[in-house]
């Protein structure tokens, strides 16, 4: 296959993916103003380990990983 055709078919994807974000992207910019879509605040989220944070540095542990 020749080179310029392969330049020329990945140029053509790339157009047709921008394109097709383009278009997702005014969809959604819609919804937005109609009021279809809300923005909102969600509460934070603990890290997950169930774990809270060391009040202090002396709190710490003294070696984290490593050997």
């Amino acid at each position: 296959m020749n080179r310029n055709v392969i330049i020329v078919i990945v140029l053509v994807v790339l157009v047709l993916l921008t394109a097709v974000q383009a278009i997702q992207l005014s969809s959604l910019k819609s919804s937005i103003s109609t009021g279809k879509v809300s923005v909102g605040n969600a509460p934070a989220q603990s890290s997950g380990s169930g774990a809270s944070a060391p009040s202090s540095i002396q709190d710490l542990p003294s070696m984290v990983g490593g050997c």
